[in-house]
């Protein structure tokens, strides 16, 4: 049984940091990606960051730069560093864990978010 908890959201004004945690509990063989969604109200999840089990990390364009995921996938723990805030990053904060063989959207398992709010 895989679980996942977030931790670290709240209410920022916009050029503020925060910083997010998620912890994973249980493995699955062949799982190699801890990730980052986000939710913004009326819009699709979308990809913010993933690592991988070999360090490797990917991130979505528009937060280059201002974010930085870290962590470790097989000490079960990564964390999501976001600098210089903007108010359309608020949104639900997912964590995500699945194969990189898994493509679909949905994919692997899911936290129960975090919610970002970031003031004007």
């Amino acid at each position: 049984q895989v679980q996942l908890v977030e931790s670290g959201g709240g209410l920022v004004q916009a050029g503020g940091s925060r910083r997010l945690s998620c912890s994973r509990e249980g493995s699955i063989d062949l799982f190699n990606l801890m990730g980052w969604h986000r939710q913004a109200p009326g819009k699709q999840r979308e990809l913010v960051a993933e690592i991988s089990t070999d360090g490797t990390i990917k991130y979505a364009d528009r937060i280059k730069g201002r974010f930085a995921v870290s962590g470790d996938v097989a000490k079960k723990t990564i964390y999501l560093q976001m600098n210089d805030l903007k108010v359309e990053d608020t949104a639900v904060y997912y964590c995500n864990y699945r194969a990189h063989v898994m493509t679909n959207p949905g994919a692997g398992y899911w936290g129960k978010g975090t919610l970002v709010t970031v003031s004007s």
